[in-house]
């Protein structure tokens, strides 16, 4: 038995995804966990780059930061799994400059629909607590 791909339509023209009853135009809520890395870079410029990232993108929920690495999470609407993961690979480098974020790659991600989110969560192995909304050192 063949499977249709959740983000490819069944061919039959009505607009279904995968025969799920879910309409293709129709954006869903997916949790975005972003993890960059790089060379040593003095903290107050860290903090400050993703201050001014969290003031850019207004849907984040909270930054944690060393001075080599930072774990930056989020809500990204969208549309499949496929189109959130393109945004959150695009999002440490268009606002590298505006934000003077330092030179760092991204070295993880992870993207979960709000329903995944919210089962780990209550299971109890969900993402580690967020910290209040901001921007926080680790």
């Amino acid at each position: 038995m063949r499977r249709a791909l959740t983000s490819v339509g069944t061919g039959d023209g009505d607009g279904d995804i995968g025969g799920s009853g879910q309409d293709q135009d129709a954006s869903r809520l997916w949790h975005i966990t972003l993890s960059v890395s790089g060379k040593p870079a003095p903290l107050c410029d860290v903090r400050r780059g993703l201050e001014q990232l969290a003031h850019d993108h207004p849907f984040l929920l909270t930054s944690r930061y060393a001075d080599d690495h930072a774990e930056i999470r989020y809500w990204e609407e969208a549309r499949d799994l496929h189109d959130a993961a393109a945004v959150a690979l695009r999002l440490w480098g268009e606002h590298r400059s505006s934000a003077k974020l330092p030179p760092w790659e991204i070295v993880g991600l992870e993207v979960i629909d709000r329903a995944t989110y919210h089962q780990r969560v209550a299971e109890g192995y969900g993402p580690p607590p967020a910290h209040p909304m901001g921007v926080h050192p680790y």
